[in-house]
């Protein structure tokens, strides 16, 4: 199996402007932030990072630490754009800002893969803020976005607002990833595009345990069973595990190999702005027709 590499290329509200020594300097908008980056092992371009916040880690490899900021930063958050899609960027306990821009690639892949499609039914499973659920719903898609977050719910349902698309079909469902697709193959549910984004490990909001090792074969069985002939995609990523793209990518080639299409894996990236390098950022795994 050949990987590929999807790169995130800057755009007007989000550039990764530096990075190095384990750490990465971006843009979000008006505001400049630094996070940590183990796999930034070589040297910034340049050593004078100007920034409104850095996150300082803790001590554990797991997670842990605190925002740090040197100048006043909208701690309710403030709007950026991809394209149609308007949605909040916030400093969350967790080092993230309420969305992933390494993702940009793949909403442009899964949206040309539903061109010529009158609307067509799609899944965002972990669908956090909703970012990804909202430019397939820009384009016509009916879309079941899946999230075990109450909290991150809410966050989506008011970036759909943002982008002018609260009355866009979009079914919002606060459940255990697993347990809702399991449901939607036993009611004989089926899809034209699938997007799940799973964690290393994580709750459902009735408590169930979420281990990717130990789950994730289960769950893409069951996204199987909602495909056909006649569906276009599955794309998975999969953040922070030690894990290669070519293990995920051999579960996809092994559960679809009765469906026409292709079957790929790779790395995402983003491409800084200082000297033109790629980040790596996750892995991934697609099956496209």
């Amino acid at each position: 199996m050949t990987l590929v590499t999807m790169i995130g290329e800057p755009w007007a509200d989000y550039g990764l402007v530096d990075s190095g020594h384990g750490r990465k300097l971006e843009r979000y908008g008006r505001f400049r932030f630094i996070r940590p980056e183990p796999q930034a092992m070589w040297a910034p371009h340049s050593d004078d990072w100007h920034a409104q916040g850095e996150f300082v880690p803790g001590s554990d490899e797991d997670g842990g630490g605190q925002w740090r900021f040197a100048e006043p930063v909208p701690r309710d958050g403030w709007p950026l754009e991809w394209n149609e899609v308007r949605f909040g960027a916030q400093t969350t306990p967790f080092r993230h800002l309420g969305f992933f821009p390494d993702m940009a690639p793949v909403w442009s892949w899964m949206r040309k893969r539903l061109e010529g499609l009158d609307a067509p039914d799609c899944m965002n499973l972990f669908g956090y803020t909703g970012v990804g659920t909202l430019a397939l719903a820009s384009r016509g898609a009916k879309m079941v976005h899946v999230d075990a977050s109450k909290k991150s719910v809410e966050a989506a349902r008011a970036n759909a607002v943002l982008s002018g698309m609260s009355a866009a079909p979009v079914r919002w469902i606060v459940d255990d990833a697993a347990k809702f697709v399991a449901r939607e193959v036993r009611r004989g549910r089926r899809y034209d595009g699938i997007l799940l984004d799973p964690p290393k490990y994580g709750r459902g909001p009735e408590g169930e345990v979420w281990r990717l090792e130990e789950d994730l074969p289960r769950l893409m069985a069951d996204c199987r069973k909602l495909l056909d002939a006649d569906s276009r995609f599955l794309f998975l990523t999969v953040y922070a595990v030690r894990m290669s793209a070519l293990a995920i990518g051999e579960l996809l080639r092994q559960l679809f190999a009765d469906l026409p299409g292709n079957v790929e894996a790779g790395e995402l990236g983003v491409r800084e702005e200082a000297r033109g390098l790629v980040l790596p950022t996750a892995i991934w795994a697609r099956w496209s027709r």
